[in-house]
């Protein structure tokens, strides 16, 4: 056991909510005279680095999340984790670090899980093992310019439901009129910390005045819907005559590409049958009630329902007015979301059939003997 507050796997497990918990260690390999080495397995949770690193001073660094469950099988597996793994590298190549390899990538995965496999929640518990993988520079620079010297970190850390019981009832969402999340140009297509801290302050904010998550608009125009604080934003239309929907969401060079909104359109399209449509979304669409089920999707919250969305417009005499737009009835959960997350939820839990093959590996994820 380690002398770092090792928490005891015997706690409530659908208590835990989404906060860090210390577990038995985390992974870190070292890049160093241009390779990787073979990674080591760490019980302290504290990183000696240089005060220069590059990842301190000019945020060199990327991160990403995903998660593993303990199915009804019992087997331990990992939601689609090929699919982070191409992500983070694409992060790295943008911040000009040495990228893992996906077979790095996995086996990182399946190691930290494995000295880990006692805190992966169990079946039926409504939680999982969140891994967060995180890479930065180490080397000292004084000027700007990209570190030869890079460590990535593989952690995990159980977590329940972001919401207790699964979505939670709609949230109530703000476009803030002098705010934005990334420029037009700029890194918001990468998961890097960059673009996170520039929404503290403005979700700060937003949260005293009751509401939960930030809708940012295009930064060029501010007409186009890009995404929430840290999910991306998805839509669906009131069902036609044959029962079907159109599953909506922005095409944007500013945005994440969210695994968890990748999968929810291969189920809207191949399992439900509905219409997918990644393009531009301009805000009017919600302002004329074009979309009668709203919601913000990610890793963490999965599906996270809105029913109101409301935006700040500045006055010629400087003031602002608020404009509000309930979605739906604003209050309930629509049926259109329940189905998509439902699936999804069955899926990571095994509780139906798999039909993409994104739980990993397809024998389950052992500890070692």
């Amino acid at each position: 056991m380690s002398k770092f507050d090792v928490s005891s796997p015997n706690f409530n497990w659908s208590e835990l909510g989404f906060s860090y918990r210390q577990t038995n260690c985390h992974i870190i390999y070292k890049f160093k005279g241009g390779q990787w080495d073979k990674g080591e397995l760490v019980s302290e949770p504290y990183l000696p680095i240089h005060i220069a690193a590059t990842t301190l001073h000019y945020g060199q660094n990327c991160f990403d999340g995903l998660k593993a469950f303990r199915m009804k099988d019992g087997k331990v597996r990992v939601f689609r984790p090929q699919a982070n793994g191409e992500r983070i590298i694409q992060s790295c190549e943008y911040c000009m670090m040495a990228p893992p390899t996906i077979e790095m990538f996995l086996d990182g995965i399946k190691r930290v899980i494995k000295a880990n496999i006692e805190y992966v929640p169990p079946y039926g518990s409504g939680a999982s093992l969140y891994i967060r993988p995180v890479l930065f520079g180490t080397q000292a620079k004084v000027g700007v310019s990209s570190s030869d010297e890079f460590a990535f970190i593989i952690f995990v850390t159980p977590v329940s439901d972001y919401y207790k019981g699964g979505m939670s009832n709609p949230v109530r969402s703000l476009i803030m009129a002098n705010s934005d999340r990334a420029a037009p140009y700029g890194s918001g297509h990468v998961k890097i910390g960059g673009n996170y801290v520039a929404t503290v302050r403005s979700s700060y904010l937003a949260k005293k005045r009751g509401y939960p998550i930030l809708l940012f608009l295009d930064s060029a125009t501010k007409t186009y819907i890009e995404e929430f604080t840290t999910s991306n934003f998805f839509a669906l239309t009131p069902c036609d005559s044959r029962g079907k929907r159109h599953y909506v969401t922005p095409k944007s060079h500013s945005i994440l590409n969210s695994v968890t909104n990748m999968s929810l359109e291969r189920i809207a399209k191949e399992i439900l049958g509905w219409e997918v449509e990644r393009r531009r979304i301009n805000i009017s669409e919600v302002e004329e009630g074009k979309f009668n089920e709203i919601a913000a999707c990610g890793t963490a919250v999965v599906i996270t329902p809105v029913g109101e969305i409301d935006r700040e417009i500045i006055k010629e005499d400087g003031n602002i007015d608020i404009e509000k737009n309930i979605i739906g009835d604003g209050t309930t959960v629509g049926s259109g979301l329940t189905d998509l997350y439902q699936t999804l939820i069955h899926i990571q839990n095994g509780e139906i059939e798999d039909p993409f093959e994104w739980m990993w590996p397809t024998n389950g994820i052992e500890a070692e003997n």
